[in-house]
């Protein structure tokens, strides 16, 4: 009987937060699935804001399932890498020694036999590393919106080698959005407008509103449903759904930038972080904004409409903040913290391509880099 022939893919992981642990776990369990659809992930390292914990023999060799697991109790813990130490065959670097060793990874493996690096960080901080992957053939899939969204000569320089990057997570977690508006312009088929609730918070406040509860109560129940950042502002704000119409515009051939981007804060400036501090906002801040949002769920509400916080991406522009929408459209049906984005083209003029799902969450957003690492295989070496 034949020896089964796979498709072996090493990682490395940039990222231990959340999503990064959850990844890990996934890769774990997916094991007996991947062995069937000759597929094998070999994590060979994984980094932190400090440190990286590498194989010793990256050619040949990965970070066993034992130590990624216990990798993953230590981080949720909060300890540092460094506490793994004597728990595996490995090797073991601060910053900035810990990024030469990144480099130097995707060096050697990616002109034998590939490297996927992968960016569940949340800082600009990764960018040059991405760059670099790029340069020396590796392939990259990203959760990380920052890298996507800097200097728009970034992004070009990401996305200029499209079959060797993945970034379906950064706009929809789990969601197909990128695959489907690619797709679309694929097929010569020109997407003329993209509509989307975009933030599972947002989404949650907005639906709630409907039923006549006063704003601040809803952002304090839905920050105690771990909906919202520590501080509810950060998605107020509306910059994350900026962030993710930014990365939709561009990949519909828009060079702008978050400056181009009109968006509204759901809170004055001088109720700002700046300004105020995350308990005086939420006991006293959060108040003052009810009677001014009540008015506009009311108003929407006689005009036949309901509020939604949404981006609008057109060939004019694109626009991050409240707009009324029809009670019967799938925007106006959104319920929870699902995320909703309608595509228009020509073929999809008067009845749009509605995607519609979870769009938030750890779990929901690893799975997706996960799918992401795998569509990537047919470009790695079959082994037996």
């Amino acid at each position: 009987m034949p020896t089964p022939v796979k498709s072996v893919l090493p990682v490395v992981l940039l990222g231990c937060g959340g999503v990064g642990r959850y990844l890990l776990r996934h890769i774990v369990s997916c094991r007996p699935l991947h062995d069937n659809q000759g597929v094998s992930i070999r994590v060979v390292g994984v980094a932190d804001s400090s440190s990286l914990l590498v194989a010793e023999d990256v050619h040949s060799s990965g970070l066993d399932d034992a130590l990624l697991t216990n990798l993953c109790a230590a981080k949720s813990a909060g300890s540092p890498l460094s506490s793994l130490l004597g728990q595996g065959q490995y090797q073991l670097f601060q910053n900035p020694e810990a990024r030469s060793k990144v480099i130097d990874a995707a060096t050697t493996l990616g002109r034998t036999t590939g490297l996927v690096l992968v960016d569940c960080s949340a800082t600009y901080d990764t960018v040059s590393l991405m760059k670099d992957a790029v340069d020396h053939g590796c392939c990259i899939v990203l959760a990380n919106k920052k890298p996507l969204t800097g200097a728009y000569e970034d992004f070009q320089k990401l996305v200029s080698n499209f079959r060797r990057i993945r970034f379906e997570s950064t706009v929809g977690a789990g969601l197909p959005v990128i695959a489907s508006v690619t797709r679309i312009i694929a097929s010569g088929d020109p997407v003329s407008r993209v509509v989307g609730s975009l933030s599972g918070t947002l989404g949650y406040v907005m639906s709630e509103l409907e039923d006549g509860k006063r704003f601040s109560e809803v952002v304090k129940t839905a920050k105690s449903l771990g909906y919202t950042e520590p501080d509810p502002r950060d998605d107020l704000g509306g910059l994350d759904v900026a962030r993710k119409a930014l990365i939709l515009a561009r990949l519909l051939g828009q060079q702008i930038s978050m400056d181009n981007i009109s968006v509204e804060s759901l809170y004055p400036s001088e109720l700002g972080p700046e300004k105020v501090s995350t308990k005086d906002f939420l006991e006293s801040g959060l108040g003052q904004l009810d009677k001014s949002m009540e008015e506009r769920v009311k108003a929407a509400s006689s005009r036949g409409n309901i509020l939604r916080y949404v981006c609008e991406i057109e060939s004019t522009g694109c626009q991050v903040g409240l707009k009324e929408l029809p009670k019967d459209s799938a925007l106006g049906r959104l319920r929870g913290s699902d995320n909703v984005v309608e595509i228009y083209s020509r073929c999809y003029e008067s009845s749009p391509l509605v995607i519609q799902g979870a769009g938030a969450g750890n779990d929901t957003t690893a799975a997706g880099v996960l799918a992401d690492i795998i569509d990537l295989q047919d470009l790695f070496q079959k082994t037996a």
